[in-house]
């Protein structure tokens, strides 16, 4: 049985559909869109060999005519090249404004085929079918779509929501543990910045580092809550004009590992999760939240077994002169997101580089 979620925006209200086994049923959900019969299928090779197979029948069966373009796996090819193959492929393949890029993978693929999507044509139509935890709670919601540029993540993109999110847990069978619990530090973000119940819950599993140890019951639950999380924020703030920057939470400084780690060392949820741990203690250096707080914070992170300790091959006067170049400054001033209790935030551009170079080797 399947879960709908509804996102609701003045523009681009869409679904997204939760369940289980329910690959095989993409067409049929598309074929109620009215898009065009040309779909463009981007995926990476290792996925595509999982699960290509399914969409493409599916989507045939249902009268769209499937075309594919293969990009290598990883933070290292989220770039302004690999779009211009894509671009390539669909310009041989001639689509037009009524076509679909779908995309078949993690949040990489995801933003790149959200991006791609967004500037072919001005825009067509697109379709998120993430294959992994991080993409399904996070990255797949909300129209933030993009690449890297070598200064910093994400610094080229827009805002485009996609017609259909599809989700299918079944996807998660072939998922590395490691990108699980890179998954989990999302899903932890949404129990500290909206959801104190859900992160009750978390606390209460006794484990939570691999998917064979989360009851299908859990699983949902993370799954439901944390998209419904998502989907309340990007409802009353789509273009994050204030409300939806707490989405940052943990990215800020997140963002400046991966960035000065070359974006393959370590990953997008091992970095958030430690940008996570640096947040909190910059909250308790400033008197927003107790220390007790921030543990049951950071025992929670590293019950995913996600690292918590900041990578010693960084310099802090590199650090911050990479937050100096992130997307979420304003005013050149960086902006953080900070707990002031368990499920609530703030966003606090008064955090001093003293403070940050203080919080930030431990």
């Amino acid at each position: 049985m399947s879960s709908i979620l509804e996102v609701k925006l003045p523009h681009a209200s869409y679904q997204v559909v939760i369940g289980s086994n329910i690959l095989s049923k993409l067409g049929s959900y598309l074929e109620r869109l009215d898009l065009g019969q040309k779909i463009l299928l981007i995926s990476n090779p290792e996925i595509f060999d999982y699960y290509g197979d399914i969409l493409v029948e599916s989507l045939t069966k249902s009268g769209f005519e499937v075309f594919k373009h293969l990009i290598p796996s990883g933070e290292p090819y989220k770039t302004l090249d690999m779009i211009a193959r894509v671009y390539d492929t669909a310009l041989k393949n001639r689509f037009e404004r009524s076509s679909t890029m779908v995309a078949l993978g993690g949040g990489v693929i995801g933003d790149m085929t959200g991006f791609a999507a967004a500037t072919w044509l001005r825009g067509i139509n697109f379709v998120q079918v993430p294959t992994s935890l991080l993409g399904m709670v996070d990255a797949s919601i909300g129209g933030k779509t993009g690449v890297n540029h070598p200064q910093g993540k994400n610094l080229i993109g827009a805002f485009y929501q996609p017609r259909l999110v599809f989700i299918d847990t079944f996807l998660l069978k072939t998922l590395p543990v490691r990108e699980f619990r890179a998954g989990m530090a999302e899903v932890i973000k949404y129990g500290i910045i909206w959801d104190q119940d859900l992160f009750s819950q978390l606390e209460e599993a006794t484990v939570l580092d691999n998917l064979d140890s989360l009851s299908q019951e859990l699983l949902q639950t993370i799954l439901t809550r944390s998209c419904q999380a998502k989907i309340n924020v990007v409802s009353k703030d789509e273009k994050e004009a204030e409300l939806r920057a707490i989405l940052n939470y943990g990215h800020t400084i997140g963002h400046a590992i991966e960035s000065l780690t070359g974006y393959g060392i370590i990953n997008h949820g091992e970095a958030v999760g430690m940008g996570m741990v640096a947040a909190g203690k910059i909250a308790v250096k400033l008197r927003l939240w107790t220390e007790q707080e921030a543990g049951r914070q950071d025992n929670l992170i590293a019950k995913v077994k996600l690292p918590t300790a900041f990578p010693e091959m960084l310099k802090i006067d590199e650090v911050i002169n990479v937050l100096r170049t992130d997307k979420k400054v304003k005013a050149s001033k960086v902006r953080f997101i900070l707990p002031t209790e368990i499920g609530k935030v703030i966003i606090s551009d008064n955090v001093s580089s003293e403070v940050i170079r203080e919080c930030l080797f431990f």
